[in-house]
């Protein structure tokens, strides 16, 4: 699937790879990025793209441990080991400081400049989200969003996010969108990101595009949500993707 999305030509001229799946908590997939998939894109990538550094990052949002401790529960310490891969806490990196003074949510932000120095990979998974509808990739790129800027007393690492959340996520994205996903969308959640039941029947698919807004209003429409109520994501159609004409391709 890689192979024909032409990932390799596109991520082959670049120095540097980050792989961010979806780790929001220390709890086993659906909820999270299976370790065994980002195994498997690692290995990909070892194979097509053999000069790149390939470095795994995310800022997990619990406030009462750290990514860290996702990384080790979920596998990823392993695998890091065995594929000789770095691990990246992103809610600890350096950031710069970004403005874009029409953003209406976030005409300033503070991002990982390790973000704008590498090629980036999405790994999100496909679930319901209780505030912003979906959580797919665009919403991944919460995990980029440091806590000493985004939490601001809230019980997550980035509670500020979830006021005008479908704003905040679209002016995220207009900083830094994903350059290139790969979605889970094997089981899928169908009504919550952190538990509840899993989708019935359950989409057995992996997804994979270059353009996020494209890739969400496909898993969207997998969880049989029209994307156009989906503010973030209508938002970004036309502006960094486009949500229709839908074409997929089945490999």
């Amino acid at each position: 699937m890689l192979t024909r999305a032409g990932l390799a030509s596109v991520a082959g001229r670049h120095k540097r790879i980050v792989l961010k799946p979806n780790l929001v908590e220390a709890a086993l997939p659906p909820i999270t990025t299976p370790v065994e998939l980002t195994a498997a894109v690692v290995d990909f990538l070892r194979s097509a793209v053999p000069q790149a550094e390939i470095i795994i990052a995310e800022g997990c949002g619990s406030k009462t441990y750290d990514t860290d401790h996702c990384f080790a529960r979920l596998g990823y310490h392993e695998l890091a080991a065995a594929k000789g891969v770095e691990l990246v806490d992103l809610n600890r990196q350096p950031t710069i400081r970004l403005t874009l003074p029409d953003c209406r949510r976030w005409p300033e932000m503070h991002l990982p400049a390790l973000l704008f120095e590498s090629f980036l990979v999405s790994l999100p998974v496909l679930k319901v989200h209780t505030l912003a509808k979906v959580t797919l990739t665009l919403k991944n790129m919460m995990g980029a969003a440091p806590p000493c800027h985004y939490q601001q007393g809230g019980h997550w690492k980035k509670a500020a996010f979830h006021h005008d959340i479908q704003a905040a996520v679209a002016d995220l994205n207009r900083y830094r969108s994903p350059d290139f996903t790969l979605l889970d969308a094997t089981v899928g959640l169908a009504q919550s990101h952190l538990g509840g039941p899993p989708c019935k029947p359950p989409p057995g698919l992996l997804a994979a595009s270059f353009d996020p807004v494209a890739l969400d209003a496909y898993g969207a429409d997998l969880l049989n949500l029209d994307w156009r109520e989906i503010d973030h994501i209508r938002e970004l159609h036309g502006e960094l993707g486009f949500a229709e004409p839908l074409t997929v391709v089945a490999v």
